[in-house]
């Protein structure tokens, strides 16, 4: 693997660095404060081409390659965890699944407006009863002459108040994995509604909701992939979001670093600045060792994807290391900047309220470890 960025992958991370700094930066902070993002920012991150990378340019992506997309997302991580999970969603789960499953109708009509902007998307697995189980969900979809209809619920959807599109897991069969099937549904279906979750501890300005499907009639058109391999795009679609999920890990981690870095500079206390002190620096230095060797973690699982070798168990050691890493890395953060970090006027507790939730969605980090130790063992300790 090369570790040199190409001149078009660093013109990119320029790109992606200068639209955070100009249009999410600035306004993070008050778009936690009152629990919601300028939806405008969906346009805009549209037009820039981060809601199409890596999807075929034919069906109006931007292309570019897994690196490339990591490089965005560490971007998206450092400015602000809430815009990263719109784009890692919308684009990474339900793009990237529809790019790999989905017939060429569905292809042509929901890439170009996931792409654009014009379209959001959300990922409907996860159940008020079954988070890491998701093999035992329970949402139904009933056959009805050509159509399904589909009843059930779904729990913390990221877009799930805000999307065109969910990507929902249903039971066509019976129990288990091999029961599951994935359905591209309009959310203006009706018999389908979305109740949004509020008072988050972190990611507050993020849309999450609760989805309801009361008998939402979908037809066999809107079926993505063959009845019974649900479950298989499910679990594909969320090892790339490890990966995307660490990306942002590295941004948000390198975030609390920088702040960190300009605060000691500037806080005097016994007469020079904090920066100064050994134990200071300390900190420091494990906060950078720890978000370096988490970016090439992500590095690795994005390089292994383009060689088309495998790469789940990569992508777990990635989730794992990066998540757990930006959860230290703000907690250290706060530890520099003092009482001053227990305010939001600075962005550290920020960084610490959105890492907290790294360590739980799309795998938490004890499922993890059992993926990374069944991958060394051959033992599946699940069952």
């Amino acid at each position: 693997m090369d570790l040199a960025l190409t001149g078009e992958q660093q013109a990119l991370w320029d790109l992606a660095r200068d639209f955070i700094d100009r249009e999410v930066v600035p306004n993070a902070a008050e778009w936690d404060r009152r629990e919601q993002v300028d939806r405008a920012i969906v346009g805009k991150l549209g037009e820039v081409g981060f809601l199409g990378m890596t999807l075929p340019e034919e069906y109006g992506g931007s292309g570019g390659d897994n690196l490339s997309y990591c490089l965005v997302m560490e971007e998206l991580g450092r400015g602000d965890s809430a815009i990263r999970g719109i784009v890692s969603v919308s684009l990474g789960l339900v793009g990237k699944s529809i790019a790999g499953y989905g017939t060429e109708e569905q292809k042509r009509h929901w890439l170009p407006r996931i792409s654009s902007g014009e379209s959001l998307a959300c990922f409907g697995l996860t159940e008020p009863d079954t988070g890491s189980d998701a093999a035992s969900l329970s949402t139904r979809a009933a056959r009805d002459g050509g159509d399904y209809v589909l009843t059930g619920s779904k729990m913390f959807i990221t877009n799930g108040t805000w999307a065109d599109v969910a990507l929902v897991f249903a039971r066509t069969g019976g129990p288990g994995p091999k029961g599951i099937s994935a359905f591209l549904v309009p959310t203006d279906s009706p018999g389908f509604e979305h109740r949004e979750i509020k008072g988050k501890l972190g990611l507050r300005g993020q849309s999450t909701g609760e989805l309801i499907l009361d008998g939402v009639r979908v037809p066999e058109s809107a079926r993505l992939g063959d009845e019974g391999v649900g479950f298989k795009i499910a679990m594909s679609a969320l090892d790339k979001g490890r990966m995307s999920v660490a990306a942002g890990c590295v941004g948000l981690a390198r975030g609390a670093l920088e702040a960190s870095v300009k605060y000691a500079g500037e806080r005097i206390q016994f007469g020079k600045p904090i920066a100064g002190y050994q134990l200071v620096q300390e900190m420091l230095a494990d906060m950078a060792v720890n978000t370096e060797a988490a970016r090439l973690l992500v590095w690795r699982v994005a390089d292994l994807i383009e060689r088309g070798q495998p790469f789940g168990t990569a992508a777990s050691m990635a989730k794992l290391y990066a998540s757990e890493n930006a959860v230290s890395a703000a907690n250290l953060a706060i530890q520099v900047f003092g009482g001053y970090g227990y305010l939001d006027e600075y962005p550290v507790a920020k960084f610490l309220r959105d890492a907290r939730v790294m360590t739980l969605y799309e795998g938490t980090s004890q499922i993890q470890k059992l993926l990374i130790g069944r991958a060394l063992t051959g033992v599946n300790a699940f069952v």
